[in-house]
């Protein structure tokens, strides 16, 4: 609002467009402009990464094979308005307008009627132009690695306190890559003794319900998977420890973004090669509340675990394409399993609605309660699809 701009530097073999096969990375940091540190670890891993290159040969195979955004502040205006650090609390929090970036998002769950702030804004048009695969956002007053979800209905299991996601295994795997791979998250001792993170990590909604968040905002209507990152127990630390901030979180911060490349990949194209966007691609187990779908080149990304799946395209309006995949932790290699699928019999470009921004998780709970007898069986198996896996 004052005129500043939000920054993202992106680094790459290509960095000024997307390139087919090439997955897109995210890091945002200081979406609480009072929350320092984060904001300071993105600018030394900007030096890092562009020092390193053609130097350190996992670097340099890192950035030929991955695409990486980095947004070191989403609130300058905060920042500026902490005048005197603190470890605990300041205005600085919020934006400009007094608003909470991090509640402000569209929710999947309840209607949170927020006013979008012009930041929100920006990052929502930005992921909506970019095939984003994964994220972190960087924050602090805590030491923790949280994931999807940070708000819940019974749907997605809040009435047993965790609200799991349909990827719920990717995203521990994810939080547990940065807190083992960081010098004392593991440790899950927390910042007080009043609260422990058994490994370090915790699920946003287990430790506390919020709305409008960017995680989940992500997740549902970006396609990209995204876990908030609590980097430290104090706000806005004096300088002096900068550096010692740096040397804890450093490896975690390259070992997460490796991740990227989990899971398998691809093209759907038709009978003459060219490429279909807006197919689904899911695999077959996991469906997301708004279906994945692929982007204006044909391309899918899927994040998943080593093991066996079905993969399954669909265009609308032609017959489901299956595929059997094997996956293997392809992390070291810089690229995920590739399967790209050919409709034969499609000639035309697929034109799909884009997801609504209303709860979508509310319907499904209203349905799942509304629904008559003869369809209990069928949304119960709905509902353990979504629960369960």
């Amino acid at each position: 609002l004052k005129g500043r701009n939000l920054w993202v530097l992106v680094l790459g073999r290509f960095p000024t467009h997307h390139k087919i096969g090439i997955p897109e990375f995210k890091y945002v940091a200081n979406m609480h402009g009072d929350e320092t540190v984060g904001r300071e670890m993105l600018l030394h891993l900007i030096d890092f990464l562009v020092t390193s290159y053609g130097r350190d040969p996992v670097i340099t195979r890192l950035l030929n094979n991955t695409r990486i955004h980095i947004m070191p502040t989403m609130n300058p205006d905060g920042f500026e308005a902490t005048k005197v650090p603190d470890c605990y609390y300041s205005r600085g929090r919020y934006n400009k307008n007094g608003e909470d970036l991090n509640r402000n998002f569209p929710d999947a769950f309840e209607n949170n009627n927020a006013s979008i702030q012009p930041e929100t804004q920006a990052v929502m048009n930005w992921i909506k132009n970019e095939t984003f695969v994964l994220s972190a956002n960087l924050h602090g007053g805590a030491l923790v690695a949280s994931y999807t979800f940070d708000n819940g209905n019974s749907v997605t299991g809040s009435l047993n306190g965790y609200s799991r996601s349909p990827d719920d295994d990717v995203f521990i795997h994810l939080a547990k890559t940065y807190s083992f791979n960081h010098a004392s998250m593991y440790k899950g001792t927390g910042c007080d003794n009043r609260q422990t993170f058994p490994e370090g990590i915790t699920n946003g909604y287990s430790w506390y319900q919020l709305e409008g968040g960017m995680q989940d905002y992500n997740y549902v209507w970006g396609q990209c998977f995204e876990i908030t990152l609590e980097l430290s127990c104090c706000k806005y630390p004096p300088a002096d420890q900068l550096e010692e901030f740096w040397n804890d979180n450093k490896v975690a911060l390259i070992e997460y973004i490796k991740q990227v490349h989990l899971g398998v990949k691809g093209q759907v194209t038709d009978k003459n090669g060219n490429p279909i966007p807006d197919a689904i691609v899911e695999a077959q187990g996991r469906p997301h509340v708004c279906p994945y779908r692929t982007n204006e080149h044909g391309e899918y990304f899927l994040l998943l675990l080593p093991g066996t799946y079905v993969i399954n395209a669909t265009v609308p309006g032609f017959k489901s394409m299956l595929k059997t995949v094997e996956i293997t932790n392809n992390t070291g290699n810089f690229s995920a399993l590739k399967q790209d699928f050919s409709f034969l019999e499609v000639s035309i470009r697929s034109r799909a609605a884009s997801c609504p921004k209303t709860p979508l998780y509310q319907e499904l709970e209203q349905a799942s309660a509304a629904v008559k007898p003869t369809l209990h069986l069928l949304v119960l198996m709905t509902v353990v699809l979504v629960t369960f896996k």
